[in-house]
């Protein structure tokens, strides 16, 4: 009876951990992009993605490993090898998607426009002739530089062109519309001069989607799809979404 009762206990000793295996997926992340994914003051990478990833682990046996990764570089670093997925506010794109798997779209953006208040800007039209800043490589620069007459200036942090348009050095800043209005309508610097001017029309909406490299396993895609749908499905997802807009 002894051996038989040590012989089932080693047996669940092999068994419980498997029963709470994780899959630990490494995750880049520019956290330079509130309210989307920044750092905090306590150093702590937060805002509305990572809250998002704490939920779909929650839902399931997914562990992200969030690491801050600067913007340039960042696609490179994927196809390196360097981490498994891009959770970075990265637009879904055909481009993208000849280079690179996305997961399910899990937020639609537009791009908005950043301008001083006392200036007269307010429309696409209105920028010709002016300085616009974005953050090079993202949507608001690709978008931007197909203005006519706009002369573009591209920046390695979103912050960095507010901080210039803030001090007079450009006309207007374009990024999504999340990051848009969190700098210029709630920013305790930023909100008392900068306003969102309008937001620039696409014919086709826009999605931000995970990043994953190109030939990864159906199974890992899967993994993190079916995760997002727990939390929506849930009500947690528009939980984390009024929160954080």
């Amino acid at each position: 009876m002894l051996k038989k009762s040590l012989l089932i206990a080693l047996t669940l000793c092999v068994l419980v951990p498997s029963a709470f295996a994780q899959t630990v997926i490494t995750v880049a992340s520019d956290a330079t992009w509130p309210p989307m994914e920044f750092v905090n003051r306590d150093k702590a990478i937060t805002g509305f993605t990572p809250e998002l990833m704490a939920a779909m682990e929650k839902a399931s046996d997914i562990k992200f490993d969030i690491r801050n990764t600067a913007w340039d570089g960042i696609f490179a670093g994927l196809a390196a090898g360097k981490y498994d997925m891009i959770a970075s506010s990265v637009s879904i794109t055909d481009a993208r998607k000849k280079a690179m798997s996305f997961s399910d779209p899990y937020f639609e953006v537009k791009q908005g426009v950043i301008t001083k208040k006392t200036a007269n800007i307010k429309s696409k039209a209105d920028l010709e002739g002016k300085t616009a800043g974005a953050q090079i490589g993202t949507t608001g620069f690709l978008v931007t530089r197909k203005i006519k007459g706009v002369t573009m200036k591209s920046y390695d942090e979103i912050g960095l062109a507010v901080e210039d348009l803030y001090n007079g050095r450009t006309d207007a800043v374009v990024c999504d519309d999340a990051v848009a209005a969190d700098y210029a309508l709630t920013n305790e610097q930023y909100s008392k001069d900068l306003t969102l001017a309008f937001l620039l029309k696409s014919d086709t909406p826009e999605y931000l989607g995970f990043a994953f490299k190109k030939g990864t396993s159906d199974e890992k895609l899967k993994l993190v799809n079916d995760a997002l749908q727990k939390v929506k499905a849930s009500g947690e997802y528009d939980r984390i979404f009024k929160k954080w807009f």
